[in-house]
């Protein structure tokens, strides 16, 4: 398992550093060159996925173990996707993102990887193309990679990252700043929880949300019937994924 983020020293000095006064010209300089770097990053990223085909996005834990049956159960899923043409984006990770890009890799797919630099380890998975391997600093930065360059996302067990990628599409989608694209919840025992949550005390409860918003996404347990759903969303646009 991989080692937990621990309070540390260098934690420590994160935060004291948030807090520390700083005269104008050394905030500037930081925030002019933070700038550039940022700018540097969305470059690149976008003249790396202008070149892909239609993808779909598989989010997942990078914590799952390749026995385990979400590992399993995403690497068939991705395989089953390009049979149907699509390409497969990743977080380029260990876990649910390395069986996503195994599974592109082995029906002959895109595989894209998008990997994150963290402060404990987390390595390109071998099952990326070459050239579609792309390391981000900002995680800001690379969720507008998957958003902007997916046709669909497909969404396995997974912790906080996994949620917040969830949630990042959903809610644009929900104010209309993207178009609808399918968004599948792959596991209905791992998901369902949280669907009654959403329906029930963010909807029904407190009106937070209206019931045509559950529409948004979907429940499945099966590979096909996750490559189903996103086959119906082209079928219904009189779309090909090789276009």
């Amino acid at each position: 398992m991989r080692k937990q983020a621990k309070p540390s020293e260098d934690s420590e000095r994160r935060i004291k550093k948030a807090f520390k006064r700083r005269g104008w010209s050394e905030v500037k300089a930081n925030d002019s060159w933070a700038i550039f770097k940022i700018m540097s990053e969305f470059v690149e990223g976008f003249e790396a996925m202008q070149r892909i085909r239609p993808c779909v996005s598989i989010f997942g834990s990078a914590r799952t173990k390749p026995e385990q049956p979400a590992y399993i159960l995403a690497e068939e899923i991705a395989y089953q996707l390009t049979g149907h043409g699509y390409g497969v984006i990743t977080g380029g990770g260990p876990g649910i993102m390395e069986a996503a890009n195994k599974g592109a890799q082995r029906g002959g797919g895109t595989s894209v990887g998008l990997n994150i630099d963290l402060p404990f380890e987390q390595e390109p998975n071998p099952y990326i193309d070459k050239e579609k391997s792309i390391d981000f600093d900002y995680f800001f930065v690379r969720k507008v990679m998957f958003i902007k360059y997916s046709q669909g996302f497909i969404v396995l067990p997974g912790g906080f990252g996994t949620l917040d990628e969830f949630f990042e599409a959903l809610t644009l989608m929900q104010t209309q700043k993207i178009g609808r694209f399918p968004i599948i919840l792959v596991g209905k025992k791992y998901w369902q929880g949280l669907y009654d949550w959403i329906k029930v005390t963010m909807g029904e409860e407190h009106h937070n949300i209206g019931p045509e918003d559950l529409e948004l996404f979907s429940l499945v347990d099966e590979p096909e019937d996750a490559v189903a759903a996103i086959d119906r969303f082209y079928s219904k646009y009189m779309l090909k994924p090789n276009f």
